[in-house]
């Protein structure tokens, strides 16, 4: 099993400040890009082995809409922007008044979800490279649809294979009408997890 890292309450408050940060920026995106007033924030950042991944989405089966970019730079992996499937319907009918909470998620709710996955992978990377000084650069996102378990196992099938853990930024999400929420997991590669590590001040092995 993993080892348990634990983030110092100084570091842990630091990092819930910057994903505030880059919270703040990718409401205002999102309030440009839906039309519509959106605020968001961080209740909570956490170091979760990757081995408690998929109890921390409610099981290795739950269904969940992801938007995934690989990241590349001083620190390289992968980032998931997940929500369970009920909560990106949520989110969307609130952010998109026209799409219901009971329609499948067509190619346009995907596109939606992809688009806004994205401006929160953009920004919350950009806030972490601020606080850090290491260079993470997204790629082109992709959206799928899937249990929990076949998500991540997309990152083992990489040639950059998912990390022992992951960084997780949980995200508050007040759109005009109701509220949701998001959880963007961030796995740095075998390799760049201990750069990541000491860039935010945290010892100890894995």
């Amino acid at each position: 099993m993993t080892q348990r890292l634990f983030i110092e309450e100084r570091i842990a408050d630091a990092l819930r400040e910057l994903g505030n940060i880059g919270a703040g920026h990718a409401a205002a995106a999102f309030s440009e890009f839906v039309g519509e007033p959106v605020t968001m924030r961080v209740p909570l950042v956490e170091l979760v082995p990757f081995d408690e991944v998929t109890e921390a989405l409610g099981g290795p089966e739950t269904p969940v809409a992801v938007t995934y970019v690989r990241v590349s730079g001083d620190v390289s992996g992968h980032l998931f922007v997940i929500q369970s499937l009920d909560g990106a319907r949520h989110l969307l009918s609130s952010l998109v008044p026209t799409m219901g909470e009971e329609l499948p998620l067509d190619a346009m709710a995907e596109s939606v979800l992809g688009e806004l996955g994205n401006i929160m992978a953009a920004h919350y990377l950009s806030s972490l490279t601020e606080f850090t000084h290491l260079a993470m650069r997204p790629s082109v996102p992709s959206v799928a649809v899937d249990m929990a378990q076949a998500i991540l196992t997309m990152g083992m099938l990489e040639e950059n294979p998912l990390g022992d853990f992951a960084l997780v930024i949980h995200t508050a999400i007040n759109g005009p009408e109701k509220q949701g929420s998001a959880h963007v997991f961030l796995f740095p590669s075998p390799g760049t997890e201990r750069v990541l590590l000491r860039s935010l001040g945290i010892e100890g092995g894995l």
